[in-house]
């Protein structure tokens, strides 16, 4: 680690205008978005990344696209370096090719050029409301194999030098049951890779290439050092944890994490988790990173940066055919479940380093999807984000009703959903007393009561917590089970 040279005033203005710009990508994104779940429930995060892809300007909204986007960058300079020029654009849905988070997210990739030089990455990833497969929304519970979760795009390129490929684009007209919201979301994510790079551009004009590359390299040092400094100030030594999560029958999944702390290092350790599972909650390494940094953020304070100088810090050990480092082509397409499990452990573990920053067990995390015919004969299909509760933390009782942990979504307003599509909700609120007792009691959970007023659908359901109940901690008590019904 080598801290560059900018002057203080400098750097702070510089890396002030980087956020901003990626917060101004993320306003755009959420306003041009053509389906619900980009428009609502703001499954969707944009970011800065350098020219080695690590990241330099974000404003995430979820968590794990942070850590798949830099994978998704250095795939596309090892397939097209010397074929990159301004204008072209690139997209990805792989979770193998260029570990996506999966097959139903969508990356769109911009280089930026000053003069004849690469700069820099602006870049998306954002839900699609359907890319084929065998289920409505893509999203199949059912799946066994990647090839089950629908069309799969390895890193293509969509724009060349500002025009269409229009090949590909058919192909992913033809690939949908919703090609104009796709195409719309998509058009929306292209918009922000441009937008991102004319304040970019902007920003090199004003203060010179050389004093913003300079930024993009301190920023990181930065965060590497100060990251560093919080961990010497713990304890040393090592510290395990595991989360249990229902699987088909019997079946119980074991996500277990052990952690190694000495100095200013720390190693997560993760080879004693299951095995792949046949279920789609399978899980890249890249996702694995994203919740070993969610955790260390919220650890130490969650003002750090997520960006490169993170990455340098986090060692993870993986073991090849496990649910977090699967054989291609397990299925993936519920991954936040897995992921969500595995950033229970790492905050269990955690907080016997940390003990101030303890939580108890999270509800389950999950999504719900409805696809069929109106009345007057016209498809359509839904796709909601749902959360729960967080457990009691060190001194406070659990929040309610929200979502939990990376998930971090909106949920969908019933006003909107009614308005949208053929549905009219009975209920929805707070369900008494579903957070575990304890002096520090746990959030409580909510019910969203459906009605169908379409003659035919078909409904998909992600999710867990529905047979192993959030833990409590010291005494407390464990929180209620989901249901669907």
């Amino acid at each position: 680690m080598i801290l560059a040279s900018v002057d203080p005033i400098t750097f702070g203005v510089i890396s002030s205008r980087l956020s901003g710009i990626v917060q101004e990508m993320q306003d755009s994104i959420f306003r041009t978005g053509y389906s619900t779940i980009v428009r609502e429930s703001q499954d969707a995060s944009c970011m800065i990344l350098d020219a080695d892809g690590d990241v330099v300007g974000e404003h995430v909204i979820a968590p794990l696209h942070i850590t798949a986007l830099p994978i998704v960058v250095r795939r596309i300079r090892e397939l097209f370096d010397g074929d990159l020029g301004p204008g072209d654009i690139f997209i990805t849905n792989h979770p193998y090719a260029a570990d996506v988070t999966h097959s139903i997210d969508m990356a769109v990739t911009g280089p930026l050029f000053a003069g004849d030089r690469l700069v820099a990455f602006c870049a998306s990833i954002a839900h699609k409301s359907d890319l084929g497969g065998a289920i409505p929304g893509t999203a199949n519970g059912s799946a066994r194999e990647l090839f089950q979760e629908g069309i799969l795009y390895p890193p293509v390129r969509y724009m060349k030098r500002g025009a269409l490929v229009r090949d590909v684009d058919a192909i992913l007209r033809a690939n949908s049951r919703t090609p104009e919201l796709v195409l719309g979301d998509i058009r929306g994510q292209i918009g922000v890779s441009r937008l991102g790079e004319r304040r970019l551009l902007e920003t090199i004009e004003r203060y010179g290439l050389e004093t913003v590359l300079a930024v993009f390299a301190e920023k990181q040092d930065k965060t590497e050092l100060r990251v560093r400094r919080a961990l010497a100030a713990w304890p040393d030594g090592i510290s395990e944890a595991e989360t249990l999560m229902e699987g088909d029958g019997e079946e119980v999944i074991r996500y277990h994490v052990r952690v190694e702390k000495s100095g200013d290092r720390i190693v997560f350790d993760f080879t004693g988790s299951s095995d792949q599972t046949t279920m789609p909650i399978n899980v890249r390494p890249s996702i694995v990173r994203g919740c070993c940094y969610y955790a260390m953020i919220g650890m130490i304070d969650p003002d750090i940066e997520n960006n490169g100088g993170l990455a340098r810090v986090v060692e993870t050990r993986l073991r090849s055919g496990s649910v977090l480092d699967p054989h291609f082509p397990a299925p993936t397409n519920a991954y936040m479940t897995t992921a969500a499990a595995v950033t229970e452990a790492i905050v269990a573990a955690l907080s016997r380093l940390a003990r101030d920053r303890r939580v108890a067990g999270v509800g389950g995390v999950g999504a719900f999807a409805l696809a069929g015919t109106r009345p007057d004969g016209a498809a359509f299909q839904t796709y909601e984000l749902l959360g729960s509760a967080y457990g009691a933390r060190s001194g406070l009782d659990g929040i309610s009703g929200v979502a939990v942990l990376l998930s971090n979504a909106r949920t969908a307003p019933i006003e909107i959903m009614e308005t949208e599509f053929p549905l009219r909700f009975r209920s929805f609120g707070l369900i008494a007393d579903s957070g575990g007792a304890g002096r520090y009691r746990g959030g409580l959970g909510f019910a969203r009561e459906y009605e169908l007023l379409a003659p035919q659908a078909q409904m998909t359901l992600r999710g867990g917590k529905h047979a192993i109940p959030a833990y409590g901690i010291d005494g407390g008590c464990a929180g209620r089970l989901g249901s669907l019904v």
